[in-house]
This record gives structure tokens, sequence and C-alpha cells, in this order.
């Protein structure tokens, strides 16, 4: 999988050698690897784990957990401002010590996922806060399609 946050896409190469390209959404921050930075880490990248196999699709996740909410414009506007995690995760594990990995700069501590968003009209537009978004329809079809250990390479 190759995520490019200058095209906001997202690249994966199914079992078959075919293509298929994605719009996603990386953070308004732009690229960065420091903890508190608010953007989204370059560099080798592996699927630590995949959380929400088989969950309704618009199910909310707070700390990876499914609340038992699918999401709505209502719980959206009794939780204005809230980071919604939606869907499906695929939670990331940098792989490059110094890098994404270890100390200040470790992408699986600042919990790094690929997970879906109400916002699917800004898809396509860096405007998260590090983690990569992904439309419902396209992130069950990835989610599907990866397996955990799975490398990522995010480029700039």
């Amino acid at each position: 999988m190759l995520i490019s946050i200058a095209d906001q896409s997202l690249r994966l190469v199914g079992p078959d050698g075919t293509d298929r390209i994605y719009r996603v959404s990386t953070a308004a921050n732009g690229a960065g690897c420091r903890s508190g930075s608010f953007c989204t880490p370059i560099g080798r990248h592996r699927v630590r784990l995949k959380i929400g196999d088989g969950c309704p699709v618009g199910t909310v996740f707070r700390r990876r957990r499914a609340t038992g909410e699918i999401y709505d414009g209502e719980l959206g506007r009794r939780f204005p401002g809230r980071d919604w995690v939606l869907t499906r995760i695929l939670w990331l594990d940098g792989l490059e010590q110094g890098v994404n990995r270890g100390g200040e700069v470790d992408t699986l501590r600042r919990f790094i996922y690929l997970h879906g968003t109400p916002y699917e009209q800004d898809i396509g537009q860096p405007v998260s806060h590090g983690c990569i978004r992904v439309g419902a329809a396209d992130l069950v079809e990835i989610f599907d399609a990866v397996t955990v250990g799975a490398e990522v390479l995010i480029s700039p």
C-alpha cells in the first residue's frame, strides 16, 4: 500500500496485480513524525491491527473499541468537534527506528490509523489531525484486502 500525502491518495495493488487508487485525507498540518505535531507520519509502516471486522458502516470507535453507536447527524450535533473514528481501523506501526519508530516519533504510540470519517465531502483534502481518513465504502474494501503485517509506505 502506498499513501501519497501530496496527492491525497492511497494505491493498493491487488493479488492479481491490478492497481486501485483511493482518495484519502491526511493531516492539515502536513507530513511529520513527531508526537504532538498533528502531522501524518512518513516512511515505512505496517498494519499492526485490524479493528472492526464485520461492524456496520458508521460504527463509532473510541479508544479502538466500538461504542455501540452508529454515526448520524444527530450524534454529530451532540458532540461537535469530536475527531470521529468510524467504520474500521487499520492501526499503523512504524518500521524505521528514529524516523517513525521509538521515542518522540513512534507512529504506533501516536495512535495513527486509517479510519472512516463522517466528513466524506472533505476526502481528498488535508484536514485530519494526523490519521489517514478514508470514505466508508473504500475503507471496507481496503480493510478486506489487506492483512495484519501488510506494508504501508507513506510518502510526502
